[in-house]
């Protein structure tokens, strides 16, 4: 279950909703009651099973659990130390990250594996800002309820915003009378209805009537039309998305942090750094950028003090990069970001001479106007389509699947008027290809073209074994599934 991305999700939310709202009229509605809503609602979220071995899957949520001791054990075990700095701060810091490392390696050693779980970058960035608090000695060592219940919030799980602890814990074991319980619910309504303009009908409209048939064609415009649309997309579902976070994070007594300001508006690249995924950004900003600035002139590791903040944008969002993902355009984009704050460092330090009118509305408007189409290109970048193939957009079903035929239809959206290969598994397991080339008059009274996408194949023998078998299509080459709900078959042996 995805947070926050469909209304079967904030139904599941209402039974969170209805019972914090009496609960905060009464001034109950505390950490202790947060912290029962989280082990709840993660319970139900993370019920998906992971293929973590050949034949062993595992359910999500004990990948949870695991995550979950070992940085306490983590955490714990770095807090009883004497000397937390040099060695053993490296040693927790590389802890912490291990669990995330092979979340992000093992699907690309093992293809169809995974040892992660959704959100789990967010929170292990959580648990390394606590590394580095202890390190700082600005914190002790946080309870074990206030530790699970900052790693875990369940508002801000998935996709942050990314919370410190610090600011998190003076919220968390705040008591809130009803007159601050009304002030937090009108913040959250006020996010929730903006959430829900954002995401369901802003970015929504987007998808459907341009980013979706931008992505279905291979010229020079079409590429350049995705490049606009997908930055509007991709800023209203995530700022959406982070509304909705917010929201009910103020339902429960923690004023989670905004994550967006305006970031189009911006007038230079660390403008926009200053407004686009804000927690993120400010998090790189203070963890890697500014202590790297310190240990590089503390230890005079570079001479020339431009040189080394040149080098501190390469080292930050180089990681920035990699925490997206270890696909080359993830990393690629960490560069072009480096680059651009380089660039814009370089120049900040050459105008410091020239004083030119940069305060001028004119010159205000073509800033902006000109941040906005390099912020633009790098989102291009970070959609992995500059040189992908045309974007699909599927429909069909599985409308017979018994011990004799296993048949249906499937259609490419985009291509209406040309048959589609499709790959039938069993679960994950490949099992053959088909094309869904024959002609039914429903589908094409339907307006799926010239109606030539009728697929039937002779069940195959693998599935007469007396077991039930899970039945799905899957267009050929893509890991997009047709039919979201697989078919059950159960056939008996030799049948």
């Amino acid at each position: 279950m995805i947070p926050y991305a469909d209304f079967t999700y904030f139904g599941l939310l209402l039974y969170v909703v209805l019972p914090t709202l009496v609960l905060g009229f009464l001034g109950r509605a505390n950490w202790r009651w947060a912290l029962l809503l989280t082990a709840i609602v993660l319970f139900i979220q993370y019920q998906t099973k992971q293929k973590i071995g050949a034949q062993t899957e595992l359910r999500e949520i004990w990948l949870v659990v695991a995550f979950g001791i070992w940085q306490w054990t983590t955490m714990r075990a770095y807090a009883a130390t004497v000397a937390r700095k040099g060695l053993f701060f490296y040693i927790a810091i590389g802890l912490s990250i291990f669990p995330l490392a092979l979340a992000k390696v093992i699907p690309v050693l093992l293809p169809q594996h995974e040892l992660g779980f959704l959100g789990i970058s967010y929170v292990t960035f959580r648990a390394l800002d606590l590394i580095f608090c202890l390190r700082d000695k600005i914190i002790t060592a946080p309870k074990l309820a206030d530790y699970f219940g900052f790693l875990f919030f369940f508002p801000t799980i998935s996709a942050g915003p990314i919370d410190r602890y610090r600011r998190f814990a003076t919220d968390w074991r705040k008591k809130r009378n009803r007159f601050e319980f009304v002030s937090d619910l009108d913040g959250a309504v006020h996010r929730v209805f903006r959430g829900f303009f954002y995401k369901f009908i802003l970015a929504a409209l987007i998808k459907h009537y341009w980013l979706d048939r931008a992505g279905s064609e291979t010229s020079v415009l079409a590429l350049i039309s995705y490049m606009y649309a997908y930055s509007f997309y991709l800023f209203f579902d995530f700022a959406g998305y982070s509304a909705f976070a917010i929201a009910f994070s103020y339902l429960l007594g923690i004023r989670t942090p905004e994550n967006f300001d305006r970031p189009f508006l911006a007038r230079n690249i660390r403008d926009f750094w200053n407004r686009w995924h804000i927690t993120l950004s400010f998090w790189f900003r203070d963890h890697v950028y500014m202590r790297f600035l310190l240990a590089a002139r503390r230890g005079q590791w570079i001479a020339n003090r431009h040189a080394t903040a040149i080098a501190g944008y390469f080292l930050s969002f180089g990681l920035m990069g990699l925490w997206h993902g270890l696909e080359p355009h993830f990393i690629l984009y960490g560069i072009y970001q480096a680059t651009l704050l380089s660039g814009f460092h370089i120049l900040s330090e050459w105008n410091k001479v020239r004083r030119w009118p940069t305060n001028h509305p004119l010159w205000r408007a073509g800033a902006v106007f000109i941040t906005f189409h390099f912020v633009c290109f790098g989102l291009l970048i970070f959609s992995g389509r500059i040189g992908a193939p045309p974007e699909f957009d599927y429909a069909g079903a599985i409308e017979q699947a018994d011990c004799d035929e296993i048949s249906g239809w499937a259609v490419d959206r985009h291509w209406p008027n040309s048959p589609l290969s499709i790959d039938l598994y069993d679960k994950n397991e490949f099992v053959t290809t088909i094309v869904a080339d024959q002609f039914r008059e429903d589908l094409a009274e339907a307006g799926f073209g010239d109606g030539r996408h009728l697929f039937r194949v002779q069940t195959p023998a693998q599935f007469k074994d007396g077991r039930p078998h899970l039945v799905t299509i899957v267009a050929t080459g893509m890991k997009k599934r047709i039919t979201p709900t697989p078919r059950t078959l159960v056939c008996p042996e030799g049948g």
